[in-house]
């Protein structure tokens, strides 16, 4: 079986963090068929003034495990020409997938996001005669809401061979955009248990320069509004008053135009909290798991979430979470042995949930044993098994189908 991938969000030498979790599960596929991947780069008149420095230099063609990941570009208009992108995507993509289809004749285009990549598989897969599988992640719940991407949303998703969500959360939000329930498969992410897995903390604190005798808050995510991480800070002067050797830290990149640095930065100054908090920036993923392994807790203040792998990869490490109640969230913190969920919309009900963590006693062989249960080599299987049936004409695989009432499938996040 022969699959191209489109994906806007996938890693590259200059982003090498940038949708790792796609990289993850199409890396495993490929061990099953042959897989190229299309991760297109936005381009405009003036792209490097517009969207600066990260999305220039990137190479043409790069090799990851394996993976031969193609990097063309595609006409992206800037701001209010957003709604234009699924439709500019393919236009600029069908001479060079005409070019890659006599080298790779594909038998299906697996697209990654709904939008734009998404609506661009389905035009495209209309042109070269060839079904199309549609991956449902975080970005829909925004784009569900636009009513320029409303129509776009539901002609590619219901044009889909069969569309697979992250999450129960993001299938609902499908469901309430017309798209039948049968036509949907929820297929979680998963997590690399040898990358994320317990390490000496004593000795990840001393790697990274973090002090041994601190009680460590970390959060992992973009540097962005929606990631929360300026309402943990607004919640730090009471929990340093009452764990007077707390350290936040943050690791996660900014991208121009969706930066909190500004206030996060102007947040602390405010309450005199130079030393109690750290913007570490964007680390390598082979980094990361040094970084949970070092915290006391992790904690994702989220406003909207598809599957946030960071929580799995927080309890494969052993560390109790603290995040919202919000998308995916509570599919993977399924019992409060694992963590806690707080209301997205309380700042109390936050703060609260961070001191009765740190106050809890937590099992890590719990916590480990749960994000244990979710492999990434399982979900590839059963995403191979899903794109064999469909590329083969043939039912959905028995393990696979839909309870009565169109509910979840495979395995429970």
């Amino acid at each position: 079986m022969r699959v191209l991938v489109l994906s806007t969000v996938f890693p590259n030498a200059k982003q090498p963090a940038f949708g790792v979790f796609v990289r993850e599960r199409m890396r495993r596929v490929a061990r099953h068929c042959d897989v190229r991947v299309v991760a297109p780069i936005p381009w405009f008149p003036l792209n490097r003034l517009i969207r600066g420095a990260r999305w220039s230099g990137i190479a043409p063609l790069e090799w990851q495990d394996g993976l031969p990941v193609h990097h063309p570009r595609v006409l992206s208009v800037p701001r209010y020409g957003k709604w234009l992108d699924g439709a500019l995507y393919a236009a600029s993509l069908w001479p060079v997938l005409a070019r890659l289809r006599r080298e790779l004749p594909f038998d299906l285009i697996d697209a990654h996001f709904a939008y734009p990549d998404g609506l661009a598989a389905v035009l495209l897969g209309r042109a070269f005669g060839c079904p199309v599988t549609i991956t449902l992640r975080g970005s829909i719940v925004r784009l569900a809401t636009y009513p320029a991407h409303r129509p776009q949303l539901r002609f590619a998703l219901r044009r889909a061979a069969r569309v697979f969500a992250v999450s129960d959360s993001l299938k609902r939000v499908a469901v309430g955009l017309g798209i039948p329930p049968g036509h949907i498969r929820v297929l979680p992410n998963g997590v690399d248990a040898e990358r994320f897995a317990p390490r000496d903390r004593r000795e990840c604190r001393a790697a990274l320069g973090l002090p041994q005798e601190a009680t460590i808050l970390l959060s992992v995510g973009g540097l962005n509004e929606g990631k929360g991480h300026h309402r943990i800070v607004a919640a730090l002067p009471e929990l340093v008053r009452r764990h007077p050797g707390l350290l936040y830290v943050v690791v996660g990149g900014e991208h121009p135009g969706d930066s909190a640095r500004a206030r996060i930065e102007r947040d602390v100054a405010e309450h005199g909290l130079e030393g109690r908090v750290r913007l570490v920036g964007e680390r390598p993923h082979d980094e990361v798991p040094k970084w949970l392994a070092a915290a006391d807790l992790f904690c994702l203040a989220t406003r909207s979430e598809g599957w946030a792998n960071v929580l799995l990869e927080a309890l494969a490490c052993g560390i109790p979470v603290v995040t919202t109640r919000v998308g995916g969230n509570a599919e993977i913190v399924t019992h409060e042995g694992l963590g806690l969920l707080v209301d997205p919309g309380s700042d109390e009900a936050l703060r609260a949930g961070i001191l009765a963590a740190l106050a809890r006693q937590w099992n890590p062989a719990v916590l480990t044993a749960h994000a244990r249960a979710h492999s990434w080599d399982t979900t590839a299987l059963e995403v191979v098994a899903e794109l064999r049936a469909v590329v083969e004409g043939g039912p959905v695989p028995a393990h696979l189908a839909p309870a009565a009432g169109g509910g979840r499938v495979g395995r429970r996040g």
